[in-house]
């Protein structure tokens, strides 16, 4: 596979759900089956930022540094770990457009704003969007003191992925590989996440809204890879 993609990911906000099989099934891509952790299933809502983007090897003007918000869950094939996305947010209708080409994602453009305060004892980072006239946000504030969580954590779990799942225009499954180290996380002092899910994603998912999460980490982040997507 070649690589698409390289860029920072950097200061990820993952908010996660346990959620019902049958909310999730739906969506699977032929030949995928969820994954869970201890039994539970779950869904995440992740906002990130992309630094010192690099597409095909070339910096793209206007389009190197960006956030993204998706929401996702976590599926397996022939054992291998990966997640399958619901809807990517980004700021940009080219990036959705060559997303949705090369992907078949379901990339949508939207203004957004992505703003990270870091100091000696916290990180603060903060995403806000807006959809349909509406703005929401969604922010935590960690300690500044990051660690790798053990890889028989839930957070590891959540965040340690290599493998991303989708469907071809034909129907079929579509398997594309990213490449990050470990990531590590900061301690969470803070959160708050002010989204209707029923209104931005559909009225299956507004359940999100009044159902407290299970967990919520801040990911230091780091360089990732991103490589085209092959047919099966």
């Amino acid at each position: 596979m070649k690589i698409f993609l390289a860029a920072d990911w950097v200061n990820l906000i993952l908010v996660s759900w346990k959620a019902s099989p049958a909310v999730l099934e739906p969506h699977l891509p032929d030949g995928t089956r969820l994954d869970d952790y201890h039994g539970d299933v779950f869904i995440s809502f992740v906002a990130f930022e992309f630094r010192n983007t690099r597409v095909w090897g070339l910096k793209v003007p206007f389009h190197v540094n960006f956030p993204e918000i998706n929401l996702r869950f976590y599926v397996k094939v022939n054992g291998k770990r990966g997640v399958v996305f619901i809807r990517e947010l980004v700021p940009s209708p080219a990036i959705a457009l060559v997303a949705r080409w090369l992907y078949n994602e379901p990339y949508v453009s939207c203004s957004m704003q992505a703003i990270s305060d870091v100091s000696e004892a916290s990180i603060r980072v903060r995403h806000t969007f807006r959809h349909k006239g509406k703005q929401y946000r969604v922010e935590v504030v960690g300690t500044n003191a990051p660690i790798i969580p053990g890889t028989e954590s839930l957070e590891h779990f959540l965040k340690e992925h290599d493998l991303g799942y989708g469907k071809s225009r034909a129907g079929n499954i579509l398997t594309y590989r990213v490449e990050h180290p470990q990531w590590s996380t900061y301690s969470i002092q803070e959160y708050r996440c002010d989204v209707d899910f029923g209104e931005v994603y559909g009225s299956k998912w507004s359940f999100l809204s009044s159902q407290e999460p299970a967990n919520v980490l801040l990911a230091r982040g780091s360089e990732v890879k991103v490589f085209e997507p092959v047919g099966e």
